[in-house]
């Protein structure tokens, strides 16, 4: 659904950006929303809010660092990596 009809910016965006840990004030400056008219305030608001909530930001700590680069590692050697890394180059 669109939020921001100014900016034609979708509540999908606003998620996107929101689950990447963004607050409203950095979703605000990257998208645009609630810059002009201001009426998509209140819903972009809400969006953000409820996808920080439902999808917190992981904090990385020093000791957890060897288990972050495990993972990693194994995203790398994945299918799934390879397949996409394979389907761009063709």
């Amino acid at each position: 659904m669109i939020v921001c009809v100014c900016r034609r910016v979708s509540d999908r965006e606003i998620a996107r950006h929101a689950r990447a840990g963004m607050t409203f004030d950095e979703v605000q400056f990257e998208l645009g929303v609630a810059t002009q008219c201001g009426q998509c305030e209140g819903c972009a608001r809400e969006v953000v809010a409820q996808c920080s909530a439902s999808h917190p930001v992981a904090a990385l700590h020093r000791d957890t660092g060897a288990q972050a680069i495990q993972l990693a590692n194994s995203i790398k050697e994945s299918n799934a990596w390879n397949s996409s890394r394979l389907s761009a180059a063709a």
